[in-house]
């Protein structure tokens, strides 16, 4: 599997030949450096590091500084493993976004969606609460309703859906298209949306 972290920089939205128009994600991608390649032999799977943008010295830990100068690189503030990785590169190297890929090419984004805080069950799970303020309704209009039984079971089930924190999970968003590459800059044009607020930190996998 390749992949390559990156940051997402925003939404725009593009002109196909047929005159479509197409929203598109735009991602900076790399140069990451390779901080540690793992191998069967020693560590019992294969596996390359890589490690994007840039951290302070003095937010960075010893072990991790000591960590990125194997590598001959500054601390660096992400720091991801991708297993099985599909090119030979050795500690230090760099990889960039036209070593992997290639206008379209179908990539999957992992990132972490934005988080909401503790929300109700109408924006968490859809619920349509009781709509009518008549009859007696005075804040039950948003309301999750009855979450028991009766005197059997006695007890509310596990998974039952309430309110709760939302967001800020782990999102996978599958089989999207590489738009455009523009090496020069890193960038790299996603058709769709991705997981994650502006500036958040992405791995993108083929």
């Amino acid at each position: 599997m390749n992949g390559i972290i990156g940051k997402k920089i925003g939404m725009t939205s593009i002109f196909d030949q047929a005159g479509n128009n197409i929203a598109c994600t735009i991602i900076e991608a790399g140069p990451c450096v390779v901080t540690q390649v793992k191998s069967e032999d020693v560590d019992g799977y294969s596996a390359v590091q890589l490690a994007f943008g840039e951290a302070k010295e003095k937010n960075t830990s010893k072990a991790m500084a000591g960590h990125f100068s194997k590598a001959n690189t500054s601390p660096k503030s992400k720091v991801v493993e991708i297993p099985n990785f599909g090119l030979s590169k050795s500690l230090g190297d760099t990889v960039t976004i036209d070593e992997l890929f290639a206008e379209g090419d179908k990539v999957s984004v992992v990132g972490t969606s934005k988080g909401k805080g503790f929300q109700g069950v109408v924006k968490r799970h859809g619920f349509s609460g009781v709509g009518d303020a008549t009859h007696g309704q005075h804040n039950r209009l948003r309301a999750p309703g009855s979450i028991g039984a009766a005197s059997y079971p006695a007890k509310v089930f596990k998974g039952m859906r309430m309110g709760g924190r939302t967001g800020n999970d782990r999102v996978k968003t599958r089989n999207l298209k590489v738009v455009n590459l523009f090496p020069e800059k890193n960038l790299i044009l996603i058709k769709g949306a991705i997981p994650g607020p502006k500036g958040g930190f992405v791995v993108i996998e083929k």
